[in-house]
């Protein structure tokens, strides 16, 4: 794409991983096949890859694509950084196996947003206290992280303790240097924040970008009905770059004035058999592949 920027895509797209029903019958193939063709350089993982490196590795190769990366549940309000270590041993080789820079990570203790019938407003929270030592944790895990070869990217997500633009702050302000941001444009728009001002705040500490779109008047209802996370995915809040209420273009801006070097990554999971993923695809593709050529030359 350019020499600092690939695009790649999420499988969401196709499979959705919190709601196994969306798109279950759509094969591992299919996904792959169709992410090439629109254009993408690389996939992050999904449900229906398959862990074994050695499986994986060829598999990607014969459709020209890389891994991007793939989510870890943290479960670090439980258990200390060693322990986390530990745990992740399986996913943190395969992610190394096959040349990915950053592991995505998000912190699952309490975590509402899998669950279709939880309304948003029972999320859950930390105290001051609470986020100082997640803070620490953090930081810790990160280092061991960096230290064997990957960095850690933190997803702010609906449904969980990082959620709101004020909680991004709280915890880049509790953790060291370590700790680096996935900005997510979709969830800190769904979460009543400005992608732009997070871009503006973090920008030397963002490590990885997911590039989803907003559908306000689906948004609206939904917050307005204090409805759960799926619900509103169900109902279409989230789209592709370029077809929804997210600016990209100043966005994209300010990664480059903080000279973001990475993966900007289309993730906009919809419900398949309502949004065809082929269209929807080749959609993002076109329109994120040139805004970024606009910002980064």
């Amino acid at each position: 794409m350019t020499n600092r920027i690939r695009i790649g895509i999420n499988p969401l797209t196709w499979t959705n991983d919190d709601l196994p029903s969306l798109g279950d019958d759509i094969p591992l193939e299919t996904c792959l096949e169709q992410a090439r063709a629109a254009g993408y350089a690389g996939v992050e993982l999904g449900r229906k890859f398959p862990r074994d490196p050695a499986v994986l590795g060829p598999l990607l190769a014969r459709h020209g694509l890389a891994l991007v990366s793939g989510w870890y549940s943290l479960r670090l309000l439980e258990r200390d950084a060693t322990a986390e270590f530990a745990a992740m041993a399986a996913h943190f080789r395969l992610l190394r196996a096959l040349g990915c820079e950053v592991m995505v990570v998000a912190e699952v203790t309490g975590c509402v947003h899998g669950d279709l019938a939880a309304r948003l407003s029972t999320r859950p929270t930390l105290t001051p206290e609470a986020m100082a030592t997640f803070g620490r944790r953090l930081t810790a895990l990160a280092e061991l992280m960096r230290g064997a070869g990957l960095r850690l990217a933190y997803h702010h997500h609906m449904g969980t303790v990082i959620q709101s633009g004020e909680d991004v702050d709280a915890l880049m302000a509790s953790t060291g240097p370590a700790v680096e941001l996935l900005l997510d444009t979709g969830h800190l728009t769904f979460a009543g924040d400005d992608p732009l001002r997070v871009a503006q705040r973090f920008g030397n500490r963002i490590a990885h970008v997911h590039c989803k779109d907003v559908r306000r008047e689906v948004l609206a209802r939904s917050l307005n009905r204090d409805g759960s996370f799926l619900s509103a995915v169900l109902n279409g809040v989230f789209t592709v770059p370029g077809d929804g209420a997210v600016a990209y273009p100043p966005v994209l801006a300010a990664l480059a004035a903080a000279n973001y070097a990475g993966w900007c990554v289309v993730e906009a999971e919809q419900d398949p058999a309502v949004a065809e993923p082929r269209r929807y695809a080749g959609l993002g593709y076109d329109y994120l592949s040139g805004a970024v050529r606009t910002a980064f030359g």
